[in-house]
């Protein structure tokens, strides 16, 4: 009876990838389920922050959660130090907890690093943190929404363009908030920014322009990326290349910007366009993923598949987990962004993700106030490479599409088999932005590789500042087999020079 249970939710998992296991984890009794961070230790336990203030450890071996740490407020993520120290963010701190009598249970909690303001509004999140290669530690903090109001004494300068602090305090009038302040706000210090801390707690303001981070990670070249989510500013969700001094797009934050004297409400799109540096990839609404989490790099060196040194990407509305495939043109990040797991067996709200030193990932889920989940999952392969998409790469105008299989080549050189469009999202302050100028393009040649596993479609030119979507249904592999991942979006910033 279990078998057929099994069998009838694969079924229901339409777009579950061959090779491809998922399997729940049960969590400690009488603790709410919402996990907010994962890392694994060296000795292959896994560390988990739920929510509501607690950390367990979790030997997957014996099965054993046991509580590590207590009594912390809103942990979102965390980095194991070693086998008995995490480095937690929290709301009001980064957090070092540390387990220094080794029994197992935290002992020591000690400041780490505490230099930006809290206002008391609901939306400002702490994400992060990630550590680089040098022990330096970065953390994304979220900027406030004028669906809320502050404390009347918060942490930090309280500083603000549109409105006096006391009207914002206590009991606020919603309608004059509404009306002056702009949705998303940053009224005390590094709301908006991403923060780098180095080994010794101190703190420079990395990069401005981020709304709201939930995920921070590097990839194979030692790089920082960050997922930010669709609102005010952006159009869509984005998929950020962090680079230092960068301003990616959100205003708010600019007003801690070092010697910044202007009110960024009145600078008009154009102005702060000429400022921001582009999205490396960008998640289109409704297509590719509403709410977008955790960045982390596929460094299992073949343990989880075909795809090492991509990026897996969490989602939140979504039953869907993404990949992301980067290219370097011109010096600059841009890529694509592809469908790996959906269905129901992978279910929504898939907020963190960790891989063990098997190569399997686990994944933590939350829903806060929005859509999601709970609990813990675990996504293991078993050496069956799918019929999918492996990696896009640019090419004088067109783009190079490999396969993990090689291609049915008359459906291939056929362009009525592609489904293809491109278009773009406005830069501006209103929530979000529809698709516009959306064109359906036709290839003007195709070509097949000789070994059969990839394909190079070229049109008559490209254009910058375009989201290439593909959709290949009707391709097929040579032994018949159709994509695990039909429809992937690649965001061309720079052309080939």
């Amino acid at each position: 009876m279990h078998k057929l249970i099994l069998l009838i939710t694969c079924l229901f998992s339409l777009f579950l990838n061959a090779g491809y296991k998922i399997e729940r984890i049960d969590t400690p009794k009488g603790v709410d389920a919402q996990i907010g961070g994962l890392a694994f230790m060296p000795d292959g336990r896994l560390a988990v922050s739920f929510n509501y203030g607690k950390i367990f450890t979790y030997n997957p071996k014996t099965n054993e959660w046991k509580l590590f740490a207590e009594g912390l407020h809103l942990p979102l993520g965390m980095v194991a130090i070693n086998n008995h120290e995490l480095m937690v963010m929290q709301r009001p701190e980064l957090t070092r907890i540390i387990d220094s009598n080794k029994d197992g249970r935290a002992d020591t909690y000690l400041k780490f690093y505490d230099d930006f303001g809290l206002s008391g509004n609901y939306h400002e999140f702490n994400f992060g943190p990630v550590r680089d290669k040098d022990g330096n530690f970065y953390i994304g903090l979220n900027v406030a929404s004028n669906n809320g109001g502050i404390l009347e004494e918060p942490r930090g300068k309280f500083l603000s363009y549109d409105i006096e602090k006391k009207d914002l305090e206590g009991k606020y009038d919603v309608k004059l908030v509404k009306k002056t302040v702009t949705r998303m706000y940053s009224c005390v210090p590094y709301r908006g920014w991403i923060m780098k801390i180095d080994p010794k707690g101190k703190a420079t303001p990395y990069a401005s322009g981020v709304r709201s981070p939930n995920g921070l990670g590097f990839d194979h070249k030692g790089r920082l990326f960050v997922s930010d989510n669709q609102g005010d500013w952006l159009g869509t969700s984005k998929l950020h290349h962090i680079r230092e001094d960068a301003f990616h797009g959100h205003p708010a934050s600019l007003i801690w910007k070092e010697g910044w004297t202007k009110d960024p409400k009145k600078m008009s799109a154009q102005e702060l366009n000429k400022m921001r540096q582009p999205a490396a990839a960008l998640f289109p609404q409704g297509i590719l993923a509403n709410s977008p989490t955790q960045p982390l790099l596929d460094s299992t060196q073949g343990k989880f598949g075909p795809f090492s040194n991509q990026m897996f990407i969490g989602e939140m509305n979504l039953k869907r987990l993404l990949r992301f495939i980067p290219d370097e043109v011109n010096g600059t990040v841009q890529g694509t962004l592809i469908h790996f797991l959906d269905g129901n067996d992978l279910g929504n709200g898939n907020n963190r993700l960790a891989f063990d030193k098997d190569g399997a990932l686990w994944l933590g889920k939350t829903h806060l106030s929005w859509a999601g989940d709970e609990g813990l999952k675990k996504i293991t392969w078993d050496g069956e490479v799918d019929f999918d998409v492996h990696s896009v790469k640019q090419i004088p105008n067109g783009f190079s599409i490999k396969f993990t299989q090689k291609v049915d080549a008359k459906i291939a050189l056929s362009a009525k088999h592609y489904a293809i469009k491109k278009y773009s999202f406005d830069y501006h302050a209103k929530y979000g932005s529809p698709r516009k100028n959306e064109a359906n393009i036709i290839p003007k040649s195709i070509q097949i590789a000789a070994d059969g596993m990839s394909v190079s479609i070229i049109f008559d030119a490209l254009q910058k500042a375009q989201v290439y979507q593909f959709e290949l249904a009707k391709i097929k592999s040579a032994s018949g087999k159709k994509l695990a991942s039909p429809l992937f979006c690649y965001n061309l910033i720079e052309n080939l020079q």
